[in-house]
């Protein structure tokens, strides 16, 4: 997200209603004012009328849009331009939204939202658990998209500027722990070194950056992306559990991670950064 503050190439936007078949005329409207610092969303669908809707609404909410029809042509923008956000459909003909929802989460963290039939559950399900941020069922409000938008980039620009914080953090000291975060590494107070799985160093790392602050599930998702966690919501429990089995003296009586009932976690404990 750092780089929606970068000067970005910039062209002047195509008549609405006129969708031309060759990529480099796929329309893009772009507001006047500080385009610059516009965020830039890239969706995909192969229903002429979803793209005029969503390009067209998104456009006139001071959004910079690109639409395409298929993955070819998504792969073409997503190589010469700067995109904040990307919206998919998943039913597409060729190459499906989850196909390319994998391939766009094994390299970049931009957010992802996922357009998807009202009854398709698993297809949602799976999307998440590839990576996907957020899910819209078709048909769909354009207000609601337009606020989901909103709401991803506000988080993603968040994410951003915790993860500048973090990239200036050697390690996290804790109770006599240390936590590593460049060697991914924990340590007792005796020098032992402790093995955690990737989903349970993302979650510690969760914790410690965020000491004495009751977090969500949805907080603890986000914060753990930031170390390229794989950790869904519904294991979040299961490995917070493992992990007070580990940390813990009293797994049963936690006084490092502990539970806000209805609410979250909270990590209780004093931390001191290492820098």
């Amino acid at each position: 997200m750092s780089q929606t503050l970068q000067a970005r190439y910039h062209r002047a936007p195509t008549p609405l209603g006129r969708w031309p078949a060759a990529l480099d005329a796929v329309p893009e409207s772009t507001p006047q004012a500080h385009p610059a610092l516009t965020p830039h969303v890239l969706a995909l669908d192969d229903d002429p009328s979803v793209r005029q809707l969503v390009h067209d609404y998104l456009a006139e909410n001071e959004l910079r849009v690109t639409v395409v029809a298929s993955g070819a042509e998504f792969d073409q923008v997503m190589a010469r331009e700067t995109i904040d956000l990307v919206v998919l459909d998943v039913r597409l003909q060729g190459e499906d939204g989850l196909q390319i929802a994998r391939r766009l989460r094994e390299t970049s963290t931009i957010p992802i939202l996922m357009l998807t039939g009202r009854a398709e559950e698993a297809d949602r399900v799976m999307g998440l658990e590839l990576g996907a941020d957020d899910y819209l069922t078709k048909p769909f409000s354009p207000r609601e998209l337009l606020a989901r938008i909103r709401a991803l980039l506000r988080r993603a620009r968040a994410q951003a500027t915790v993860a500048d914080a973090i990239a200036k953090v050697r390690a996290y000291r804790f109770g006599g722990w240390e936590l590593n975060i460049g060697l991914r590494r924990l340590r007792t107070a005796q020098g032992r070194v402790v093995e955690l799985t990737n989903g349970e160093f993302s979650l510690l790392a969760a914790f410690v950056s965020s000491p004495q602050r009751v977090l969500s599930r949805d907080q603890l998702l986000d914060l753990s992306r930031l170390h390229n966690a794989e950790v869904y919501d519904r294991s979040i429990d299961v490995q917070i559990l493992r992990l007070r089995r580990k940390i813990e003296v009293d797994p049963a009586q936690p006084q490092f991670i502990k539970t806000e009932r209805g609410v979250g976690y909270v990590f209780a404990a004093s931390v001191e950064l290492v820098s």
